[in-house]
C-alpha cells in the first residue's frame, strides 16, 4: 500500500473517532439538559422570551380574608408541609401526579379530592379503600370543609387553613 494510501487512512479514521465523540457528547449533553420541546401545528408559535409584566393584584373582598389559602399536613410523617390553595383542587394520594403525595400504606393512589364550590371548600373521596374522615366522620359524597376541621386520610391529619 502507498504511503498516500496510508495516510488517508489514518485521517479518516481519526474523522470517524472525532464524529464518535462528538456525537457522544451531544447524546449526554441532551441526557444531562434536556430537549427543548417548542410548540408545532397551525397557529402555535414559540413564546416570545420577553420581560415578564407585573399583574397587578386582585382586589380582595371582605369575605376573601376568612377563605382558607393552605392546605396544610399536622399529623403523620408530612407533619408540617402545606400546599398553597388556587382557584383548583388539590388531589391527595400515594400517586406521584397528585398535588399532595402520601407516602402512606393506608392511602390510594388518588384517595380524596379538595377544591373550591361557590366560595365554600369541599374535599370528596374518589373511592377509595380506607376512606376519608372530615371531624371523625367517614363521608360517601362531597362534603364542605370549614377552616381549621381535621380531615383523616390514611395516617395523616390535615386542615385548611388562612
Amino acid at each position: 500500500m502507498s504511503e498516500l494510501a496510508v495516510t488517508l487512512l489514518r485521517l479518516s479514521y481519526l474523522a470517524l473517532l472525532w464524529l464518535f465523540i462528538l456525537f457522544t457528547l451531544g447524546v449526554l449533553r441532551r441526557d444531562v439538559f434536556g430537549t427543548t420541546v417548542t410548540p408545532r401545528g397551525p397557529g402555535r408559535q414559540a413564546p416570545a422570551r420577553t420581560k415578564p409584566r407585573r399583574q397587578a393584584r386582585p382586589q380582595r373582598t371582605p369575605a376573601a380574608r376568612f377563605e382558607p389559602r393552605r392546605l396544610i399536613v399536622t399529623e403523620g410523617p408530612l407533619t408540617g408541609s402545606a400546599v398553597p390553595l388556587a382557584n383548583s383542587a388539590v388531589i391527595v394520594g400515594r400517586a406521584s401526579t397528585c398535588t399532595l403525595v402520601l407516602d402512606d400504606d393506608y392511602s390510594s393512589s388518588r384517595h380524596a379530592r379538595f377544591f373550591p364550590h361557590e366560595g365554600a371548600w369541599y374535599v370528596e373521596d374518589l373511592d377509595s379503600t380506607n376512606g376519608t374522615y372530615v371531624n371523625g366522620s367517614r363521608i360517601f359524597q362531597a362534603t364542605p370543609v370549614p377552616t381549621g376541621t381535621p380531615v383523616r386520610i390514611g395516617s395523616h391529619v390535615m386542615e385548611l387553613r388562612r
